[in-house]
């Protein structure tokens, strides 16, 4: 069954979802606006498959496998700053309504998995999924990923159904097949792609006057992302350092002045 949502709002989306009996959808702590009374609410450490194993199968050995799964799970949702539980909802005696948004102002977008391409996003940009798509973390971008922020570490979704994401400020969707097969970005621009979409981090320019100047005075520090390959790519037009950044110097506290780059004072 195809999930039944509409993505309403203007600044600040949010996903309103319809649920026929007998279908879940899970999001991460923290997503969940509201529901109708006849939706059940659960919170687990577990995601929709359980820790990879079959629910009550394989006795004393399938319960520790499973145990061992679900503690995988949530150290890798640890290690990625993610949330380390999820919520369920579940419509009983009858269709439920659910709704839910991201923590930024910005955009929403559902994709719909049909198990053949998984979708990669950046942290947080999951909001929440039908309970036949898989959430996993994914690590990508080589040594250089960890010195490029953002990006490094990726949610993954899989298997088939409707995941709804979210990010800030306004959407793109961009293909680098239609720009010679690849596109260079703010590390923070990204907010998901597909499967077949090679991502990585490099540095901006040399170590030359050139790349010193790029790195201290462009405001993009020094490193970009690069997506490569032929398939779909979301991008948005706010980053949370921007965002960070503005409000900082609204409220007076900014102290960086005109180069941006590395004298930024962000803290993160």
């Amino acid at each position: 069954m195809t999930l039944q949502q509409e993505i309403v709002g203007n600044a600040m989306q949010m996903a309103v979802v319809n649920l026929l009996p007998g279908q879940t959808v899970y999001c991460e702590a923290g997503k969940f606006l509201f529901k109708t009374t006849n939706v059940t609410m659960e919170t687990r450490l577990s995601g929709p498959n359980g820790g990879g194993q079959q629910q009550g199968g394989g006795g004393m050995g399938g319960m520790l496998r499973q145990a061992m799964g679900t503690a995988m799970q949530v150290g890798q949702r640890m290690l990625a700053g993610e949330s380390l539980a999820f919520q369920y909802f579940s419509a009983q005696g009858g269709e439920g309504t659910v709704g839910f948004a991201g923590v930024l102002p910005g955009e929403m977008r559902a994709l719909e998995l049909n198990g053949t391409r998984a979708w990669f996003a950046e942290k947080d940009a999951f909001v929440a999924a039908e309970s036949t798509v898989e959430f996993g973390i994914a690590f990508q971008g080589g040594r250089t990923g960890m010195s490029g922020g953002e990006g490094f570490i990726l949610e993954k979704f899989t298997g088939h159904g409707t995941v709804i994401i979210a990010g800030a400020g306004n959407f793109i969707d961009l293909n680098p097949a239609d720009f010679g097969g690849r596109i260079e970005v703010d590390t923070g621009c990204v907010v998901a792609f597909e499967e077949g979409i090679q991502y990585g981090v490099q540095r901006v320019g040399g170590l030359n006057r050139q790349g010193l100047m790029n790195a201290v005075f462009g405001g993009e520090g020094l490193s970009l992302a690069t997506l490569e390959g032929n398939g779909r790519v979301i991008l948005q037009s706010l980053t949370i350092e921007s965002l960070a950044n503005a409000l900082k110097k609204a409220q007076g506290g900014d102290k960086q002045g005109p180069t941006g780059g590395l004298f930024s004072t962000h803290t993160g």
